[in-house]
């Protein structure tokens, strides 16, 4: 079992799934966590298993896998009543069942993926049981492979199906050249508008001018290229190289980082030794210096400052002009004219005036039309008021004579007759093209057979060599998928073993790493523990001074010292607690009995100050 969790866990570490587990973290993970890691298994092999299982129902999810890992041809151990219990294990996400569907999933990828993928052509259709109870459809569903020409049938499905995939990708070739249309025509407007503005400072700006502003953007443009982007280019290299050697560097222990920060500590208390004797120095020359190199670090912060300033104010002014382009093709879009600039509105405005008057001339014609027709169609009421009232005489006197509806029936044969000349004359019309059309009709069928009679030939032949073809290109293709698959499993094992040797290469490489950074390390300690043998052992007295052991020998008899004073004045203070403390305790009686004097007296004072005692016979008396 745990050479299974290994291996699933190694498989699940590579490429594609990239989990980053370990054997205790996929081993605690929660069921719904380690369903989820089967669906991402499933979801690699049939890209439609791609599904959050938190956002389905567990019926549904182990009814998805079930069907899929019976189209994979996957049988779970044991008889019917463990059938059960799998199904039951794959609902709940038990690790007794999803470690080794895991196995046996992770063992053979590439072959399930192409299993998965042919399984859309030949599982059997599952019809409903409505249509079912339809005879044809029984038989039809029953008698697929006895049908005629099924072969043939089949062999069009499969074109039918390149056909659409390929329709799919020419629609995608589209959309990615109108994309690419789209991008070229903002460009070329982008360039037009750079070039009308251009045109339009040309034309309004002097030499003198122009040659200050080149100037202008030659010195901007080789500041950013020489200083600027050189710096930021190796702050960049400077972070990357940080960056790499902090990779390379195997993890550090606690150790390490005490002993890194002692290595701080050193330097930075070295540090403030130098700036201290630096400052004791106290040299005018370093300090004008230093006045000057401030000066000249503020000059060129303002100047970077600047510079960037100007490039985002450019940045600001490119994107402006695009969104200023965009409005401009919507713009186009929406009623096909462009937003004038310049002289163009100018030209514009003066063409819209001279409209306008013409306009006007024409609004004054109209007004001046309106009014005649007005009085037209008051003479047009006024004769039509006229004619009635004619025909209404003419009908009293036909009733007088006797001969009512005369008038009428005259107008009414005439215009019958009218009529029927029109009629019989446009029949005659027709049916002569008529005639004439079906003629030539005839002649062009027989002209076209003719002209088709070696072309169907032809397409005859065609067909027969198409159809040779097609068969050929079927056995070529078939070929190449064969070697095709042949090479790609050739090439999934050197990339495997390709990934084995780099993974080991690395391993190799950090292992170096570390060894070397150990070897330094000792070599410090090794050179440390020589100066301070040398040291040691030196008969000069300077350089014993300046050895580790006689300086914490100094250190240790300095402290023994200071303990044996300070031992001796906590005696000190010992026996003198007692007679101190009564001596304290005195001095507190003391005061209290001076501060009761004091009250006293003043209360006498304020007494005396009210009135006199006189004491007489025994007695006190206040005297006023």
């Amino acid at each position: 079992m745990s050479d299974q969790i290994k291996f699933i866990v190694e498989k699940l570490n590579k490429e594609p799934f990239k989990k980053n587990y370990n054997l205790i973290t996929f081993d605690s993970l929660e069921p719904m966590q380690l369903l989820q890691v089967l669906n991402d298994v499933l979801a690699e092999i049939d890209p439609k298993q791609v599904v959050d299982i938190r956002e389905e129902m567990p019926d549904q999810t182990a009814k998805r896998m079930l069907s899929l890992l019976g189209i994979l041809k996957y049988k779970p151990p044991g008889n019917a009543t463990d059938m059960s219990t799998f199904r039951q294990g794959l609902v709940i996400g038990s690790k007794p069942v999803i470690h080794p569907v895991l196995h046996w999933l992770l063992q053979r990828t590439n072959e399930l993926k192409k299993r998965a993928y042919l399984a859309r052509f030949l599982i059997k259709l599952e019809v409903p049981a409505e249509f079912l109870q339809d005879e044809t459809v029984a038989d039809t569903n029953k008698q697929v492979e006895t049908v005629q020409n099924h072969q043939r049938m089949f062999k069009i499905a499969r074109q039918l199906r390149v056909e659409k995939e390929r329709e799919e990708f020419l629609a995608q070739q589209k959309q990615e050249q109108k994309n690419q249309l789209f991008h070229a025509v903002q460009r070329l407007q982008r360039v037009q508008n750079q070039l009308k503005s251009m045109q339009h400072a040309a034309a309004d700006a002097k030499p003198e001018s122009l040659m200050k502003r080149l100037e202008e953007e030659i010195k901007f443009n080789s500041y950013m290229v020489s200083e600027k982007f050189p710096k930021e280019l190796d702050n960049k290299k400077k972070e990357m190289r940080f960056l790499q050697k902090v990779v390379s560097e195997p993890a550090m222990g606690h150790s390490d980082l005490l002993e890194l920060e002692a290595k701080i500590n050193e330097v930075n208390t070295q540090l403030n030794q130098l700036i201290e004797k630096k400052m004791m120095r106290n040299e005018p020359i370093e300090g004008k210096l230093s006045l000057y190199k401030q000066q000249a670090s503020i000059i060129s912060r303002k100047k970077e400052a600047k510079a960037e300033e100007l490039q985002e104010a450019k940045e600001k002014l490119s994107n402006l002009e695009r969104e200023v382009s965009m409005k401009a093709t919507q713009t186009r879009e929406f009623d096909g004219t462009e937003v004038l600039k310049g002289d163009e509105f100018k030209r514009y405005v003066s063409k819209l005036r001279s409209k306008s008057t013409v306009f006007k001339k024409k609004h004054q014609i109209i007004a001046e039309f309106k009014a005649e027709y007005g009085l037209l169609q008051r003479t047009e009421e006024l004769l039509k008021q006229r004619h009635e009232n004619i025909q209404h005489q003419l009908q009293t006197i036909e009733d007088k004579k006797g001969i009512s509806g005369y008038s009428y029936t005259q107008e009414e044969l005439e215009r019958v007759s009218a009529l029927k000349s029109e009629v019989d004359e446009v029949k005659g019309r027709t049916l002569d093209g008529m005639s004439e059309m079906v003629k030539k009709l005839n002649s062009l069928v027989a002209e076209k057979k003719s002209a088709l009679a070696p072309i169907i030939k032809e397409l005859r032949q065609l067909r027969q060599n198409c159809q040779e073809l097609t068969q050929e290109c079927e056995e070529k293709k078939t070929q190449y998928d064969s070697c095709a698959a042949g090479l790609e499993s050739n090439r999934s094992k050197l990339e495997q073993e390709v990934r084995g040797l780099r993974e080991e290469c690395l391993q190799e490489e950090s292992r170096y790493h570390y060894t070397n950074c150990m070897i330094k390390n000792l070599e410090v300690q090794l050179q440390r523990a020589t100066d301070e043998m040398k040291a040691y052992v030196s008969s000069d007295q300077q350089e014993k001074r300046k050895a580790i052991r006689e300086q914490y020998a100094k250190n240790i008899a300095e402290q023994e010292n200071l303990g044996k004073k300070l031992r001796e004045k906590q005696k000190t203070v010992r026996e003198s607690h007692g007679p101190n403390m009564k001596q304290a305790k005195m001095w507190r009686d003391f005061e209290q009995l001076m501060e009761c004097k004091k009250q006293c007296f003043l209360k006498q004072q304020n007494q005396t100050s009210i009135g006199q005692v006189i004491q007489e016979g025994g007695e006190d008396r206040l005297i006023l």
